[in-house]
């Protein structure tokens, strides 16, 4: 009997509990049915896939066409005709500069090594300045530009002279050491007329 009394109080207890979880869904509150998981990842896909997606692909396919330069005739490019004249007119008034050039001794140095094998390097160079009255100031310090010269290259390793990069460095690096040891002499740039690295 007293197992009968048990039932009978747990199926109350349950009624009671279903009974105010209805009243608790009818009047709004707390027991208010929610949103299966499922449909709140699909909403959440839905939006990426249907928004942000279209969208990131605009965005990226306008910038390709503008750094290619397809953009150009409709965002107002017209101007690269004017461009390609004043860069004609440019290049056609620096060709009737009337350049000197003043070619150093050729240098042979032996260049920066790791191993014991020894690498030459034998170069002849071609200063390229802007007119006639700075080669008597090149000549006056030809001994430091020389220098400057021998020091730089004797840092070097094979590896920094490969390719055309490389040979871009070194370049640059010349130019910049004969413009101060020349200054102030206008020396435009650095020709090379021969290089041999064994």
């Amino acid at each position: 009997m007293a197992k009968a009394d048990k039932k009978a109080s747990k199926a109350d207890e349950t009624e009671a509990s279903e009974a105010e979880d209805a009243e608790g869904a009818g009047e709004g509150g707390e027991g208010e049915a929610k949103p299966a998981k499922g449909k709140k990842k699909l909403a959440g896909k839905t939006l990426v896939l249907g928004i942000i997606l279209p969208l990131l692909l605009l965005v990226g396919g306008g910038a390709g066409a503008y750094l290619t330069g397809m953009l150009d005739s409709v965002i107002g490019g017209g101007h690269g005709k004017e461009n390609a004249k004043a860069d004609t007119e440019a290049k056609a008034e620096e060709a009737k500069k009337n350049y000197v050039y003043y070619e150093l001794p050729e240098i042979l140095v032996n260049l920066n090594t790791a191993d014991r094998k020894v690498h030459y390097l034998k170069i002849s160079v071609s200063l390229e300045l802007e007119n006639k009255e700075d080669v008597s100031k090149v000549q006056a310090v030809l001994p430091r530009i020389i220098d400057n010269f021998q020091v730089y290259l004797r840092e070097l390793r094979i590896e920094d002279l490969r390719g055309s990069a490389g040979l871009y460095r070194l370049r640059e690096e010349l130019l910049t050491r004969v413009a101060t040891a020349a200054a102030p002499a206008k020396v435009s740039d650095v020709l090379f007329k021969e290089m041999l690295v064994q």
